[in-house]
């Protein structure tokens, strides 16, 4: 069954991309560079339907096959942000509305989880990974390939502690991602967009809460370990910001990510953040076998490096010195 999830994910995410490119080119739903931006041409948005398209397809056929509110409370979490990110691909939404559906999205995918019997602190996990990760897998769509191959690792990842419906869920979004990408590099003539990118952050926040369900509760930490690069540039930047006084909500270029492509390009960021994953999933699936104290004393130690060596490099750039990349 895997196999087949696999091809129809890759096949129909493609189709859908290819479909998004075409029409975005008709409707001039184009990304036009800019100094808060890191591409240098006019770029199509809205590719990320073909993830969306497969992955609600694939929630609502584990709705059909189980039979429980889970799977639905997942459908209509997922349709409330990948909506909100259409509309926002199409015709810009202020930032309040869709902060609400973000917010109404996590309450779905929490209430699902309470009415399936999950002890609290999964449910109270959920409801607050959906607008947080929703919000992550945004600030790291600027360059070619990262949000969609950061997500195809973290689901992958996470489909190796998941059973059940949820590891086929996991293996349909990395799917879906495999299809999307041979359009986002080594160049890219499409973007994720808002439908793309939200749709992910809430998918991965369902996976781990999912697998924060499955496993014993002390667990749920090390689950975080495959979104961790993403979240911890996506943090420690906003908290910079706001050391600084700058208005942390605002589009900005000033991601690590965004510093490092101007220097060295994107493909060799998105390769960088890649192995910054996997090296984190690797952590995760070892420590996920070990005591408590010895697994939350090797994550503290992984994410403790991971932001010294942020705040080394983000010391090291200068603003105004890097060129576009893309």
């Amino acid at each position: 069954m895997l196999f087949g999830v696999v091809m129809a994910g890759i096949t129909g995410s493609a189709a859908a991309t290819a479909w998004a490119r075409a029409h975005a080119r008709r409707n001039g739903l184009l990304d036009a560079p800019g100094e808060r931006r890191s591409h240098a041409v006019p770029t199509p948005r809205g590719g990320g339907i073909g993830i969306v398209l497969v992955a609600l397809f694939a929630s609502a056929w584990l709705g059909w096959r189980e039979g429980g509110v889970l799977w639905w409370c997942v459908s209509a979490g997922f349709s409330l942000v990948a909506g909100a990110g259409w509309w926002d691909d199409h015709r810009p939404l202020p930032a309040w509305p869709r902060l609400l559906a973000h917010i109404a999205a996590g309450a779905c995918l929490a209430v699902g989880l309470w009415m399936q019997g999950a002890e609290p602190a999964t449910v109270t996990l959920a409801f607050l990974l959906v607008p947080i990760l929703v919000n992550v897998w945004n600030f790291i769509d600027g360059i070619d390939g990262l949000a969609a191959s950061q997500a195809l690792l973290a689901a992958l990842g996470l489909a190796c502690v998941l059973t059940g419906f949820g590891q086929l869920l996991a293996v349909a979004v990395a799917a879906a991602c495999a299809g999307f990408l041979p359009f986002n590099l080594p160049k890219a003539r499409i973007f994720l967009g808002d439908v793309g990118s939200g749709a992910l952050g809430f998918l991965l926040a369902a996976l781990i809460a999912l697998g924060s369900e499955q496993r014993m509760p002390w667990s749920w930490p090390l689950l975080l370990l495959p979104v961790a690069a993403c979240a911890i540039d996506s943090g420690l930047t906003l908290l910079w910001r706001a050391s600084r006084g700058e208005p942390w909500w605002r589009p900005h270029v000033q991601h690590l990510y965004q510093r490092l492509a101007r220097r060295f390009g994107h493909p060799a960021v998105t390769i960088l953040y890649a192995g910054w994953t996997t090296v984190a999933i690797a952590l995760m699936l070892t420590l996920i076998r070990f005591p408590v104290s010895l697994g939350w004393m090797g994550m503290a130690v992984f994410v403790v490096l991971s932001s010294g060596a942020w705040w080394r490099l983000h010391r090291g750039f200068e603003d105004g010195r890097e060129g576009i990349g893309r």
